[in-house]
């Protein structure tokens, strides 16, 4: 990898972690990306109509590539579009590539489009070597700039204090405690801890244990292991042997054996990549989990100036008694049924097969016996708010209906997104999937009031099968404070990361949202998906903010709100560029808003629909037109006939046509292609005079600029041909 020079050592980085603020640290650090494709219309795929989508995936991967590979089992078929998705990972000497992906659409015995990150090169023994190069260290916390949002410092390293205290390190290389213990060091957000364990290295090595498995059913010369001990982690880890694609100092692209660690703590869950010939190398990391940032300062904790900004969520109506079931298709049984490999169990708590919601006001990670409502045999959730401006009441005197909220907005949220697409076989988060395909087990656990931070929320997104897991805090941006249960826009947003991560890159691949655009692009749309369930009836025309209640800033906890009008909002493409728009927030504001432009053109032409649900299906489970859909002209389809869910409807299946670890070009030309699919083609230069309205036209360019990722880009505003006339 390029040669970087080292400007600290990791007891310093751990000395200036301590005097920060935050709530949460949190490490992301990737490799430049190797070169990648994504193709929508490839030139050779020659139809094999009736033929087994695996067997057509199978004929054009022999037709493309050289090394070995695998199918992966989270491959399916799209229930709502009968295309299938199908997932390779590429596979060299028996040893997974973590980051060699084909992801293949297919339909109709045909190729429909593909996205490519195989290691192209057929490597030599010196390119599997472990290449020496400078250990890297990735914190969070928090920035002093104008809007006061997390920022993170880059650290690295050549020499650690660690290293002092243990021993030879070509000593137990292959051993994956040593590089479960050294990420530890790196990873937690207590320095003393970390010093601590540095200082006894080795006695803290021989407390932990690991059992090893050598192979399976998908890598038959990969060593495996699961690591039991480890201080800092909540539950056991996950090892495994497999390559990373990193730079060398000429550029090329070469592997690297890394020891693929699945490490969950308190506040973290990380698919982290140490080396295996030195385990104080770490080559990669991702965070699972995705935080909202922090409003500014604790300026804004004044009573009467918070009184005067007030923009509050709860204050857009009157509460309203709903109903407990969103959608019968989506939740066939209610949300409040359950069932653990045995009968079917009613709960009469905010307990149910698509969300476990309750408190966690001591910021644990234990949540199955904690406190939740309960709405007795009748099932009547009905708890007052009963708050007024400047009374010291705390939230807790409304815990019933911050909880309640949270269990209704979580279980409308997957109702919604299951029938644009997200369901059981996509990898949504269900406790049953009734026979419908994909992992259950895993429905979203989500706390309120959450004693484990203050002023932000986050949500982790697992491989499928695992729980979702959402925290809400309360916000001390106002007397009394805000429980940002309440701000529907933040849980909407934090939800919606469960959505983009299981649907970029399939259901077990969590981490293709993980670092630079496409991280930012998760950030963005969830700011996009709340703006759009949030904007319904008379005010679908106004501007939006993102967390302005919770935050008790008018304008929000964004750069700009999400306007129309440039005036108002006028982020471009090259707004990236900027110094504030590094971090994955700050990048999704400006696709969130390219995404909001788009789907107000799409409103101006095709009208506007009050209602996001699709119709009930009938007893024969089929689902008819009303007025929400029309027939597709280019098949069996049903399309959303209106601007705001055609707009919907694309979003998402672009997130499933999109490779792994997308650019924004990247996901453009998903959106561009999932219309193509759905309509033929018939908003084509609409959505192209939208992108390109804002910098993302046909010559905008992108040149990466630095080895973490950095880059610049420029505006373009060029449209297909064929679109100039309209």
């Amino acid at each position: 990898m390029r040669t970087l020079r080292a400007v600290v050592t990791l007891s310093t980085a751990l000395q200036a972690w301590a005097v920060t603020i935050s709530t949460r640290k949190s490490l992301r650090f990737a490799p430049p990306r190797p070169e990648h494709y994504f193709v929508t219309e490839p030139q050779s795929t020659p139809a094999l109509a009736g033929s087994d989508p695996l067997e057509v995936a199978g004929a054009f991967l022999r037709s493309h590539v050289e090394s070995d590979y695998f199918i992966r089992d989270d491959s399916y078929t799209d229930t709502n579009t009968g295309i299938t998705h199908v997932y390779a990972r590429q596979r060299i000497d028996g040893i997974e590539v973590a980051d060699g992906d084909i992801n293949l659409d297919i339909y109709d015995g045909r190729v429909l489009s593909y996205g490519d990150s195989f290691f192209s090169r057929f490597p030599t023994r010196r390119q599997l070597a472990s290449p020496e190069f400078p250990r890297h260290l990735l914190f969070w916390h928090r920035s002093r700039r104008s809007r006061g949002l997390l920022s993170p410092t880059l650290r690295s390293t050549a020499r650690r204090r660690a290293a002092g205290h243990c021993c030879g390190l070509a000593n137990g290389t292959n051993d994956p405690r040593r590089a479960a213990l050294y990420f530890m060091i790196y990873a937690h957000p207590d320095s003393s801890f970390s010093e601590d364990l540095a200082r006894d290295f080795n006695a803290t090595l021989a407390r932990m244990t690991v059992t090893y498995e050598r192979g399976d059913s998908h890598s038959s010369a990969s060593l495996s292991g699961t690591i039991s001990g480890l201080p800092g982690a909540v539950s056991s880890v996950k090892a495994r042997v497999v390559y990373v694609q990193t730079l060398d100092e000429q550029g090329g692209v070469e592997l690297h054996a890394t020891w693929r660690l699945e490490v969950e703590m308190t506040d973290n869950w990380y698919e982290a990549y140490v080396s295996t010939k030195d385990p104080s190398i770490l080559v990669s990391v991702i965070d699972w989990v995705t935080d909202s940032p922090e409003p500014v300062s604790e300026e804004h904790l004044n009573a009467l100036e918070a009184k005067s900004r007030r923009v509050g969520q709860p204050e857009w109506g009157q509460r309203t008694v709903e109903p407990a079931s969103y959608d019968a298709k989506a939740s066939p049984l209610g949300i409040g049924t359950e069932r653990d490999k045995g009968p079917y169990l009613n709960f009469t708590t905010t307990w149910g097969n698509n969300v476990f919601a309750q408190e966690n006001l001591a910021g644990r990670s234990e949540w199955i016996s904690n406190y939740r409502p309960d709405g007795g045999e009748s099932l009547k959730f009905e708890f007052p708010y009963g708050v007024k401006e400047g009374l010291d009441k705390s939230p807790e005197d409304y815990l019933n209906l911050s909880v309640t909220q949270l269990f209704y907005t979580a279980n409308m949220v997957h109702d919604l997104y299951y029938r644009y697409g997200f369901d059981e076989a996509a990898g949504n988060f269900q406790q049953d999937n009734f026979g419908r395909s994909g992992r259950d087990g895993d429905a979203v656990i989500i706390s309120a009031q959450d004693g484990s931070g203050m002023n932000n929320a986050n949500f982790v997104t697992p491989p499928d099968g695992q729980h979702g897991r959402c925290r809400m805090y309360i916000w001390r941006t106002a007397t009394p404070y805000r429980d940002g249960a309440l701000d529907a826009g933040i849980v909407i947003h934090e939800l919606s990361h469960g959505l983009s991560n299981r649907l970029t890159g399939g259901p077990t691949n969590p981490s293709c949202l993980g670092w630079g655009e496409g991280a930012g692009m998760g950030e963005g749309w969830g700011d996009f998906l709340a703006t759009t369930v949030r904007a319904t009836g008379a005010n679908r025309h106004d501007h939006f903010p993102m967390g302005s209640w919770a935050s008790n800033m008018k304008d929000g906890i964004r750069h700009f709100i999400y306007s129309n009008d440039t005036s108002d909002n006028p982020s471009m493409y090259e707004t990236l560029n900027g110094l504030d728009y590094w971090i994955p927030h700050s990048i999704g504001e400006v696709w969130a808003e390219i995404l909001w432009v788009i789907s107000q053109r799409m409103v101006e032409i095709h009208g506007y629909s009050p209602n996001l649900f699709p119709p009930q299906p009938l007893e024969d489970g089929t689902v008819p037109l009303g007025d929400f859909y029309r027939q597709s002209p280019v098949g069996e389809r049903m399309v959303p006939k209106h601007g705001n869910t055609l707009m919907l409807q694309l979003v998402i299946e672009g997130m499933k046509i999109q490779p792994c670890r997308p650019t924004f070009f990247n996901a453009r030309d998903a959106i561009i292609e999932a219309d193509k699919r759905l309509t033929g083609g018939e908003n084509y230069c609409l959505l192209w005079n939208g992108f390109s309205s804002r910098g993302l036209g046909k010559n905008a360019t992108m040149k990466i600029t630095d080895p973490w990722g950095g880059a610049n880009h420029t505006n373009g505003f060029e449209i297909p041909e064929e679109c100039m006339s309209q």
